[in-house]
């Protein structure tokens, strides 16, 4: 409904990974330098992490789409526990192989003929591995072997692994990868978005669905949005998708601190688990007559007048939007 209240073409806060709203914070500037780097290398691995939200998927994303396939063969994997026949199998089959009873030995051999070949005609071969965390540790030596694969005595494949923060405690901790440790060519570990960075980030993904300056923001939004989200992009986003949301409801043209606030509460209240009949029943007496009974009920007197107005914004809005459309030439169109 925003959408339509603020004339955006699209939801510009949604949580699925989408390339299209990419936007450059400082981290993500560096692991994209540490990325072009690994592939002019075209050998080793590099590493990215980062926290859940960081935007570690969309990243993988946006490389997948500025590399040019005429000159990178480029595949993305999701690990989910992979063990080593299971990521040799995933990579055959991202590569198009046949895999269907085929062993690793042959998997194997069929990779490297591909990735050999394409060499030859001048393509560098890069595996993305996405959720690298769960790699067990013979997959990690699988891709380690892959990293072998050398032709004219220089590496041909080029991994990037993408994971969790325990991905580089793993691998600089655990004494059994110190061969693949010692591939390890780059690593960055994305951290969150700088307080000057929200502004900026809130205001590209809206103009990537054209915002025109509608709504507007005080200026004391900024620092509550950074503050309340720690500045991961995910959470952001989150806020951000509520607060245009009560927005619209309200048919506000100015995003104001005390919006925010009361969307986050609303999304605090959201996440109350209600406690179970049993706790209730052992509670004490005398704390479940914590507020008289005049408080109570005004309370939830004061509560159903907002439930009231609320619905009411809602039932507005609609009919507004509704009053907008041409009817007659709709249905006259067929729809």
């Amino acid at each position: 409904m925003f959408d339509q209240f603020y004339q955006l073409t699209a939801s510009p806060f949604q949580l699925t990974p989408d390339p299209k709203f990419w936007f450059e914070s400082a981290t993500h500037r560096k692991a994209m330098a540490y990325l072009g780097y690994g592939l002019t290398q075209g050998e080793g691995f590099v590493v990215i992490t980062g926290e859940i939200g960081a935007g570690k998927t969309t990243l993988t994303h946006h490389l997948m789409q500025q590399v040019d396939p005429n000159r990178i063969l480029a595949i993305r994997l999701v690990s989910t526990q992979l063990d080593g026949t299971g990521i040799v199998t995933a990579v055959a089959s991202a590569f198009g192989l046949p895999t269907q009873g085929q062993g690793k030995a042959g998997l194997l051999a069929a990779i490297e003929a591909l990735v050999t070949d394409r060499a030859r005609s001048g393509q560098k071969i890069l595996i993305i591995v996405d959720e690298a965390q769960g790699l067990t540790h013979e997959a990690l030596e699988e891709l380690r072997m892959l990293s072998n694969f050398q032709l004219g005595g220089g590496a041909i494949i080029q991994l990037l692994l993408v994971g969790h923060p325990e991905l580089r405690e793993r691998l600089a901790s655990d004494p059994s990868l110190e061969q693949v440790r010692q591939r390890v060519i780059a690593a960055h570990n994305l951290t969150t978005l700088e307080p000057s960075e929200v502004r900026s980030y809130v205001e590209h993904r809206l103009k990537c669905v054209g915002w025109a300056g509608r709504p507007t923001f005080t200026e004391d939004v900024w620092r509550l949005l950074h503050s309340e989200s720690g500045g991961v992009p995910r959470r952001l986003n989150s806020i951000m998708h509520r607060v245009l949301l009560a927005g619209a409801v309200e048919q506000r043209d100015v995003i104001s601190a005390d919006l925010v606030m009361a969307v986050l509460s609303d999304m605090e209240d959201d996440l109350q688990m209600p406690a179970a009949p049993e706790a209730q029943a052992a509670a004490p007496v005398a704390d479940t007559h914590m507020l008289d009974v005049a408080a109570r009920i005004a309370m939830l007197e004061a509560r159903t007048e907002e439930q009231d107005a609320a619905l009411r914004r809602i039932l507005e809005v609609m009919v507004e939007w509704a009053e907008t459309q041409d009817g007659p030439q709709h249905a006259a169109a067929g729809f």
